[in-house]
């Protein structure tokens, strides 16, 4: 569904073009009012208002058979809209949004829940026209009141939605099937299409009792199964343990175009197992259908039972998903925490990681150094800045590091014990004029003599096995790093607060960076908790920075902007990158399947595959 790429940080963003549905009406200000069927990020939308179906569907995948899915941890929440609790996989199945992705474009979407949506030219609103079939599974129409009480909530209970949707002023009925929000700022071209993606709740459902006779109260957790107006709905649950859900025959949309071939499975299942290596046996003994490997080692070397020997199992790694999406994976030092606030402090602790040394001996050779906020994508900044980059740096010059003009980012490079030698002297010499120093084997505060320990937080004990090794070069230069691996719910609410000196983390972004990077890395997150904000950065540079991008008037200033602000973030050593394959690593038993041709930025999973047994 659209709206978990928002949880997973992947806005929909910029909308710069339009395709006309039909209608004039009256717009504020005397402005002809034009309703669109979708809204297109970069060049034109590539469906027509009258299109039958997304081109990489197949329209006559059975549906029938079930999908089995492994999770981690536990989960004790089935109300999405607040912070609290460990939230269960899947919600995104019962429920949808005004707009709908197409996986073929670069953030191209489509009406769902709207059959249309007008904007002015100012983009100081946005007014969606809802379709009168949309039901929820209780049969009641989806209404604009519908639709304000989800942004109203959502806003009000979520730190993430809050600030992410900040610039919502207000929404209101508009018309008896129109809905329109009002922006607090004109030309931000992103906002008409971010406010296509949330989730719309019931209002009347949450609002009423339950079968004992409680009222629901959506500012709390629950584990009763909430109700959508989307494809699936929840079926049976047990609690922390796993959870199905259940394809509804009476979902109101399943014969748009914008959905069909789509929602094949009759049921999707979530089973929750204590850590990766259990959920790995599960599927190897075919009790878990499909798996996506997080584990370079694993995949080289566990791959080799029968079942995919005799290719029962299959296994593919793709690089759809990787095609307009750039990965910062780091550990992501705490500034709230005094001992990371001195840059000099960060970047010894890149000297002190040898990213080459665990490629070779528990990766095999098949992971990539990350260098970029965007690595992977044509918005990361290389060498020195040139041309309107360049201009846009020097305008900032009193705010960022000198080095960002004269040096080229680049991580240090270990792999062998001269160059690890030569870094770890180069770490503690930075230490050094930061005021710490080697006191016997210990890094020591030169004024107070505290020692320089902090605790790098987990939340599972797989990531334990690439942490290990920076922990012991850490500790070559008398700093106490300590691994502190806790159970999900905890984890999340330690994240959310705060709480914690080190992550390890990550970030995706979007070929269309947007109002998202004030949640990353702006200073109006910093103290607000439950956003991404997990270096804790506030820099007036990079504030300004993404103003910049997010008012760009062209593609050109806005990829300028970008690659100026990745310079600042990178120059200012707010993180440690780490590292990423740049492949989807898929494996599978041979009931399920997908269509021969996948959506070019994504591989569909769960949409568009179906269960083949049910061909025969």
């Amino acid at each position: 569904m659209a709206w978990s790429r928002l949880k997973a940080g992947l806005a929909i963003v910029m909308a710069t073009t339009v395709a006309t549905v039909s209608g004039v009406q009256a717009q504020d200000a005397g402005q002809e009012q034009k309703w669109r069927h979708g809204m297109a990020v970069i060049g034109d939308l590539e469906l027509p208002a009258d299109f039958k179906q997304l081109p990489y569907v197949d329209v006559n995948a059975p549906k029938s058979g079930q999908l089995r899915l492994a999770a981690e941890g536990t989960f004790d929440n089935l109300n999405l809209v607040i912070d609290r609790g460990s939230p269960v996989l899947g919600l995104g199945m019962i429920y949808d949004t005004l707009m709908k992705r197409s996986e073929n474009e670069v953030f191209g979407t489509y009406g769902l829940l709207a059959e249309a949506v007008s904007y002015p030219d100012d983009m100081s609103s946005a007014t969606f026209r809802l379709r009168a079939e949309a039901k929820w599974a209780d049969g009641q129409p989806v209404t604009p009141n519908d639709v304000i009480f989800s942004m109203e909530k959502l806003k009000e209970l979520s730190a993430m939605y809050s600030g992410y949707y900040r610039h919502v002023a207000s929404v209101e009925k508009t018309g008896e099937l129109e809905v329109t929000f009002r922006f607090d700022e004109k030309d931000n071209k992103e906002l008409p299409s971010i406010v296509g993606d949330f989730p719309i709740l019931p209002k009347h459902w949450w609002e009423g009792k339950d079968d004992k006779g409680q009222q629901r109260d959506i500012s709390k957790t629950t584990l009763a199964a909430v109700m959508g107006s989307g494809p699936y709905k929840v079926g049976a649950i047990q609690p922390g343990s796993s959870i199905r859900y259940e394809l509804r025959d009476d979902y109101w949309g399943k014969d748009l175009p914008i959905n069909l071939g789509q929602n094949n499975f009759r049921t999707i299942s979530y089973s929750y197992f204590s850590d990766s290596d259990v959920a790995f046996e599960a599927f190897r003994a075919g009790t878990i259908d499909y798996r996506r490997e997080n584990s370079s080692s694993r995949w080289a070397t566990r791959y080799d039972f029968d079942a995919v020997k005799d290719g029962r199992v299959k296994r593919e790694a793709l690089t759809n998903p990787f095609k307009a999406l750039g990965v910062m994976q780091a550990f992501v030092p705490n500034m709230r925490r005094d001992i990371f606030k001195d840059p000099k402090v960060r970047e010894a602790l890149n000297y002190a990681y040898d990213f080459e040394d665990l490629n070779k001996n528990l990766a095999f050779g098949g992971l990539k150094r990350v260098d970029s906020f965007f690595w992977g994508t044509e918005l990361a900044s290389s060498g020195l800045p040139q041309g309107r980059e360049l201009e846009l740096l020097q305008e900032l010059k009193d705010k960022i590091p000198v080095r960002v003009f004269t040096e080229p980012y680049t991580n240090p490079v270990g792999g062998d014990p001269n160059k690890v030698r030569d870094n770890l002297r180069k770490a503690v010499g930075l230490l050094k004029e930061a005021g710490w120093e080697l006191k016997g084997n210990r890094m020591v505060n030169s004024r107070t003599g505290k020692p320089l320990s902090f605790e790098i937080l987990l939340s599972n004990a797989a990531q334990e096995r690439t942490v290990v090794p920076y922990v012991a070069s850490l500790k070559k230069i008398g700093i106490d790093a300590r691994i502190r691996t806790v159970d999900s719910s905890q984890y999340i609410n330690r994240v959310r607060s705060f709480d914690y000196d080190m992550l390890y983390s990550v970030w995706a972004q979007s070929m269309n960076p947007g109002n998202e990077q004030t949640e990353y890395w702006g200073s109006d997150s910093v103290s607000r908790q439950g956003s991404r904000n997990y270096a804790g950065i506030a820099d007036p540079a990079v504030d300004i920075l993404i103003r910049k991008i997010v008012f760009a008037p062209n593609r050109d200033e806005q990829v300028a902007a970008i690659k100026a602000m990745d310079r600042v973030l990178l120059a200012n050593h707010y993180v440690v990158p780490m590292f990423y394959s740049g492949e989807e690593k898929v494996a599978y038993w041979d009931r399920i399947a997908h269509p021969a041709t996948l959506p070019e930025y994504e591989i569909g999973f769960p949409q568009i595959w179906f269960d083949k047994q049910a061909e025969k």
